[in-house]
C-alpha cells in the first residue's frame, strides 16, 4: 500500500511539473480595445518588403510587437523571401510550430526529429509543409527564381535559434566546440570567422 502511495504522490509530481513547465499561449481573454475600428486588424508591415541579403533568406516577423491585434491570440506570422541560391540557417523555434505556405517559386526543406531522423521534400506554389515545434529545420532556394513564403506560427513568441549562430558566436568555449564535434581549432575558427548571418 505504502509503495502505491509512493508512486501515486511521485505521479502527481511529476504531472504537476510537467504542467507548469508548459508553454501557456493565451494567458488573457481577447477584448477589443476601445474607440477602435477594422483598420486594427489589418496590418501593413509585410507589405513591399525588399530582400536584404543575397545570401540569407529575407524574414519578416508579423508579432505583437508590429501588430498589436495579435496582442493575446497565440499566433504570429512572417514572410519569408529566399532569391535563388540563399537559405534559411538550420534552426529551431523553441516554442512553436511552423506552419510554411509556399506562395511563389519552389523550395528544399526539411526537419530533423527528436530520432534523428532527416525528413526533407520540394515545396512549391501553392504547398505548405509543417515544421513541429522545436525540430531543427532549413528552406533552401535551389532554383534560378525568388521564391517567397508566408509562415504561420503556433505561438505569438516563437523564439529561433539559427545554430550557427548559437554554435559559433555565442561565447561556447573553442575546446567545448572541438571536443563536441570533433574537429581542431583550425576548423573551428574557418567556422566562426565563415559565419556572415
Amino acid at each position: 500500500m505504502a509503495l502505491k502511495i509512493a508512486f501515486a504522490s511521485l505521479f502527481l509530481v511529476a504531472f504537476a511539473i510537467g504542467v507548469t513547465a508548459s508553454d501557456p499561449e493565451l494567458t488573457s481573454d481577447y477584448s477589443a480595445p476601445a474607440s477602435i475600428d477594422g483598420n486594427y486588424f489589418k496590418s501593413t508591415v509585410l507589405k513591399g518588403v525588399p530582400i536584404a541579403s543575397a545570401k540569407f533568406a529575407t524574414v519578416t516577423g508579423l508579432n505583437q510587437n508590429n501588430f498589436p491585434a495579435l496582442f493575446g491570440l497565440g499566433v504570429s506570422s512572417a514572410l519569408v523571401q529566399f532569391p535563388p541560391g540563399t537559405i534559411n540557417p538550420v534552426h529551431y523555434h523553441p516554442r512553436a510550430s511552423e506552419l510554411f505556405y509556399v506562395i511563389q517559386g519552389c523550395l528544399d526543406v526539411g526537419f530533423v526529429d527528436t530520432m534523428n531522423m532527416l525528413f526533407t521534400a520540394t515545396v512549391c506554389e501553392g504547398e505548405s509543409f509543417i515544421f513541429p515545434k522545436a525540430m531543427t529545420h532549413f528552406q533552401i532556394n535551389r532554383g534560378h527564381v525568388t521564391a517567397k513564403g508566408i509562415v504561420a506560427f503556433s505561438s505569438s513568441n516563437p523564439g529561433t535559434s539559427r545554430l550557427p549562430n548559437v554554435l559559433f558566436k555565442s561565447g561556447i568555449p573553442d575546446d567545448v566546440l572541438m571536443q563536441s564535434l570533433g574537429v581542431g581549432k583550425l576548423t573551428i575558427n574557418l567556422l566562426k570567422f565563415g559565419i556572415v548571418n
